[in-house]
């Protein structure tokens, strides 16, 4: 079986068996994800390198257009600014250069600063893990959750703050309002030990969602 345990890590999601595993088990569980799967079709891995690179990339798409990101991104790479050295190194005036704003300079300088245990940080429950990386100023529960799913591959992760997964949500499960995120966590509990699948889900269907509007 896929997604085997790291110590007190729970299920870890390596390859896309281990996210068609978890996806038949939400669509079991619940008619609506069995529904929005069969409309988006499988479901992406979506998995990126761990380490600070894959941090910074986060913390450089907080906010922004997934096309600002993806230029800031090309920029950095493009200037070799892709490890804590690197980043230190150019300072302010070379992350600005790159095209970051006053408080990603900031938040970029203090992660490279930060000298986190990356590997060490696959030992933990998941509970520890965002404990750890919201300890770094400029690190968010959204930016600690996306890295603990997407670079570290953890199975029951849920992003309940996400515009994304909200709307998606009231979509999918016919609310009358968007649910805010305490709201959403709670509807999420039953998700759980695939709650990160379900997160993939349902980005899936927003897209399907924003699609739908722009035909309309």
């Amino acid at each position: 079986m896929g997604g085997a345990a790291v110590k007190d890590a729970g299920r870890i999601i390596r390859t896309d068996l281990d996210v068609a595993e978890g996806a038949a088990w939400l669509a079991q569980q619940d008619a609506r994800f069995a529904q929005a799967l069969a409309q988006t079709g499988p479901l992406p891995l979506r998995l990126k390198p761990d380490g600070f690179n894959g941090l910074l990339e986060i913390i450089i798409s907080q906010q922004v257009s997934v096309a600002s990101a993806n230029a800031i991104r090309a920029r950095m790479l493009a200037a070799g600014l892709n490890t804590e050295a690197a980043v230190l190194d150019a300072g302010e005036e070379g992350l600005r250069g790159a095209g970051l704003s006053r408080p990603k300079i900031r938040y970029a300088l203090i992660l490279a600063a930060a000298d986190l245990d990356y590997a060490g940080l696959h030992a933990l429950a998941d509970r520890d893990v965002m404990e750890r990386l919201t300890a770094i100023t400029g690190i968010g529960p959204w930016s600690a959750e996306i890295y603990a799913m997407f670079c570290m591959g953890r199975a029951d992760i849920f992003p309940a703050g996400d515009l994304a997964l909200q709307v998606a949500a009231q979509g999918l499960f016919d609310l009358p309002a968007r649910p805010g995120a305490e709201e959403l966590a709670r509807m999420a509990e039953v998700w759980t030990p695939w709650r990160s699948v379900a997160a993939r889900a349902l980005f899936a269907y927003y897209r399907i969602l924003k699609n739908r509007e722009g035909l309309g």
